[in-house]
């Protein structure tokens, strides 16, 4: 049995007894159409033709192919499948709840595996090469292991663990194949539905997306204190075991991803900056800011001039990511109106940096930096324009779902911007990406930056950690993010291996 080159899954594997996809069959085929393995059902014949219906509706959402076969004809049934694959000869797994003896030996001798999925365990065996596996969930591990113990010991497998939405995401760019890439990485979809430690004891490497699962954060009043943080079960499972057992691989420690989560600790991170700029050259900085437990404060006033902070300002949550209410803001053009402010509290007041209506997304992969250019929102005296139509109301938005911005083909009238448009100095932003990489270790993050009109400053305004990167192309995205992986995974080896010579 060489590398799995093909999957199919018998029909009655997927389907309960109402003829309904059983429990973890929806979210294996979606992991299986991603895989870089081609994947097909299959269904006998005498199936009831009800049945057949569903399975075919299932095969075609799923983007998957679906064969029929007869007894009478397995063999010529057998060779169509292996043409519609492109012709593979060997190495399919065929998985299925039983199997009669003749198929089996017609599919043996065509180099063909055989798993057998059997909620009780075990059962009869027609021969000791055949697999049991209890649950559907174990199918991908099931494939991973096969193929890294066929391929060579170079394989890396890398556990990843991400809400399905995301996952959806980077899977459908071709991010997370079972079959090895290039590089020599195997990609394990982590499941909560069997045991997280034999699971990880199979990969080389963890990659998460930990922000997904948090359900609370309380933030810490003083600097030397850290912010509690309450991750969903599945995750603090995950958590603790990586805590026990510290020599595991992590894409990023949850530590490392701690500033992120904190507005008010990335806002001082990045007075650092300063540290990159020199004379002559154009500038990158942080925004001026201010943190504010109460917009009711009486000396609110006198804080907000102390930070150099003028209106318009946007307010900020200090929570970054996690929770709901972070990604409430506000944009502020009265000093009376932060006292009837809603936003969440504690908060961070920014500076609002006339723009161009112009954002640079950067991506930061291992090494390799990118960026994406986005319309943002327009500078202060439109935004001036645009609220006066409601008395100069603070705009209040959800920085996820919409801006404040110009539509396609609206006009301001009667403003205009008459100064220089800078661009964005590639150097400068490289500067800082690796600034940041070694401020905060992590392998991959992005920042947002905008340039101011006039000075032609570089304002980082926003860090995040494993962004989607979608605006980049994939056939460049995705190698980049795969050698990101595996360098970080190569260089914690011999972080490892230097500690375990001096112990």
């Amino acid at each position: 049995m060489g590398e799995i080159r093909g999957i199919l899954l018998d029909g009655l594997v997927l389907l309960d007894g109402n003829a309904s996809l059983q429990r973890g069959a929806d979210s294996l085929l979606r992991k299986l159409r991603h895989s870089k393995i081609p994947t097909g059902i299959s269904y006998g014949s005498d199936l009831s033709a009800d049945k057949a219906s569903v399975l075919k509706d299932i095969a075609i959402l799923h983007s998957i192919d679906c064969f029929s076969w007869n007894a009478s004809s397995i063999e010529d049934d057998i060779s169509k499948i292996l043409l519609a694959w492109g012709g593979i000869e060997r190495s399919i797994l065929y998985t299925v709840t039983n199997i009669d003896e003749d198929l089996y030996l017609k599919l043996q001798n065509r180099g063909w595996l055989i798993v057998v999925q059997s909620a009780e365990g075990g059962g009869e065996t027609l021969n000791s090469s055949m697999l049991h596996i209890n649950k559907l969930e174990e199918l991908p591990l099931t494939i991973c292991r096969i193929n890294r113990k066929v391929i060579s010991k170079e394989v890396l497998t890398i556990g990843y663990t991400m809400k399905p939405s995301r996952e959806e995401d980077f899977a459908k760019r071709g991010a997370f194949p079972m079959d090895p890439t290039q590089s020599g990485l195997i990609f394990l979809p982590l499941t909560f539905e069997l045991s997280i430690s034999s699971q990880l004891q199979e990969i080389d490497a963890i990659l998460h997306k930990a922000t997904d699962e948090i359900i609370s954060i309380e933030l810490s009043n003083s600097s030397g204190s850290s912010n509690r943080i309450t991750y969903t079960s599945d995750m603090q499972l995950l958590k603790r075991y990586l805590d026990n057992n510290p020599e595991c691989c992590v894409i990023d420690p949850f530590n490392n991803i701690y500033p992120v989560l904190d507005r008010l600790k990335i806002q001082q991170i990045l007075l650092g900056l300063e540290e990159l700029n020199r004379e002559g050259c154009r500038t990158i900085r942080a925004p001026h800011f201010l943190k504010v437990d109460d917009f009711k404060e009486p000396t609110l006033i006198e804080r907000l001039t102390e930070a150099k902070l003028s209106l318009p300002s946007i307010v900020k949550p200090q929570v970054a990511c996690g929770v709901a209410e972070a990604h409430n803001m506000a944009i502020v053009f009265k000093m009376e109106d932060y006292r009837d402010l809603s936003n969440p509290c504690p908060a961070v007041i920014q500076e609002y940096v006339d723009h161009s209506s112009t954002i640079y997304k950067c991506y930061v992969l291992g090494e390799k930096l990118f960026y994406a250019v986005k319309k943002s929102i327009p500078n202060a005296d439109m935004l001036i324009k645009l609220s006066e139509k409601k008395g100069l109301k603070p705009l209040v938005f959800d920085s996820l779902k919409s801006l404040p911005i110009a539509k396609d083909g609206e006009q301001f009238e009667g403003v205009c911007s008459m100064v220089k448009n800078w661009s964005i100095d590639i150097g400068l932003m490289t500067d800082a990406a690796s600034w940041l990489r070694n401020k905060l270790d992590l392998t991959i993050f992005g920042f947002d930056v905008v340039i101011e009109e006039g000075s032609g400053d570089h304002v980082i305004v926003d860090v995040n950690y494993l962004p989607s990167f979608k605006e980049v192309p994939d056939n460049t995205a995705i190698p980049a993010f795969w050698d990101a992986i595996k360098k970080r995974i190569e260089s914690t080896k011999l972080e490892q291996a230097s500690r375990s010579s001096f112990t």
